[in-house]
């Protein structure tokens, strides 16, 4: 097994809407294929977003603000990260959604991997 790897997270995880490390790398004797925890690297244009919200039933999620302004809305309230290094940690069973403010560079790191843990909401039900 390759025990360094290197290489472009934009480049890499362009098919898999920025995320480059996690259980969905194949083949799984490559060292970024892990269950342990999923990387994502994000480049958003000024609107763009997630309006249907969602939940990972199983992992917690850590959104750190590279560049930007971005909005994460979550069921008690919105959180703007607005300054290089603002970050926002979030357990499992949150529903979320987000915004791009402005151009946005995001780093999120989710924990652990496992297929089918990210679910989108009805409104109705976060509403409840």
């Amino acid at each position: 097994m390759t025990k360094v790897v290197f290489g472009n997270a934009v480049n890499e995880g362009a098919k898999r809407w920025g995320w480059f490390l996690g259980h969905f790398i194949t083949p799984s004797e490559d060292p970024r294929s892990t269950e342990d925890l999923e990387v994502k690297w994000a480049v958003h244009k000024v609107g763009d977003s997630r309006t249907e919200w969602a939940v990972n039933n199983q992992a917690a999620t850590l959104s750190i603000l590279i560049k930007g302004q971005f909005r994460l809305q979550f069921e008690d309230g919105d959180i703007v990260l607005s300054r290089e290094g603002d970050y926002v940690l979030w357990c499992a069973g949150v529903p979320h959604c987000w915004i791009a403010e402005s151009e946005s560079t995001i780093l999120t790191v989710r924990w652990p991997s496992k297929a089918g843990d990210s679910v989108g909401m009805p409104t109705q039900e976060i509403n409840q």
